[in-house]
């Protein structure tokens, strides 16, 4: 069975480069054969930072989430993996990606997390750190492994990144997400997870 991955574009920043990443890595990702892809850009998703009282996990499919925010839903419900492409803003990720994981709570738990990142020198890598925290405590799996760019505005070229070993790194990361999509959808589709 191909698993659904959901590669999510962080960044609504106006001039941003994560659609760039986010292009190549489905690219890699179609190519890799393990996955149906679909690609999820935060600026086309209608994120309010104003969270209605009751909690998601609490309020289950009652939850009143804007209509603008339907598609989104969707995608993360029915993905059996994620693949998080973030910038870092001030040592940490946008606010866009953190009202979309804070609008949702059961579409993340017992499915796996990969990142990649990109940034100055760092690569984005703070950001990860801060998106590893949050998301296990929504009771995701966070991936080890991930890909990072550092000094993205020297590194790529043409939608392509220069380091020749890019796409075998892509692949390693590709990898551990297929293995953890299909050994956490057996445990989901065999007992609801405890959380």
């Amino acid at each position: 069975m191909t698993n659904k991955l959901v590669i999510i574009l962080g960044s609504v920043r106006e001039g941003r480069f994560g659609p760039v990443v986010g292009s190549w890595l489905a690219e890699q990702a179609r190519a890799h054969g393990g996955f149906e892809v679909e690609v999820v850009d935060l600026a086309d998703v209608e994120l309010p930072l104003a969270l209605p009282a009751a909690p998601p996990k609490l309020a289950g499919a009652e939850y009143p989430r804007p209509a603008g925010m339907a598609a989104l839903t969707a995608a993360l419900e029915s993905a059996d993996a994620f693949l998080v492409v973030t910038p870092e803003y001030n040592h940490s990720y946008p606010a866009s990606l953190k009202a979309a994981i804070d609008w949702h709570f059961t579409q993340w738990t017992a499915k796996p997390v990969a990142f990649a990142s990109y940034g100055g020198l760092a690569g984005g890598r703070h950001a990860v750190l801060h998106l590893e925290n949050v998301l296990t405590e929504l009771h995701a799996v966070t991936i080890r492994d991930g890909l990072v760019f550092p000094n993205y505005f020297h590194t790529w070229q043409d939608g392509q990144p220069l380091d020749a070993d890019a796409p075998t790194r892509a692949k390693v990361v590709l990898d551990q997400l297929a293995w953890w999509a299909d050994a956490l959808r057996v445990a989901r589709e065999k007992a609801p997870y405890p959380g």
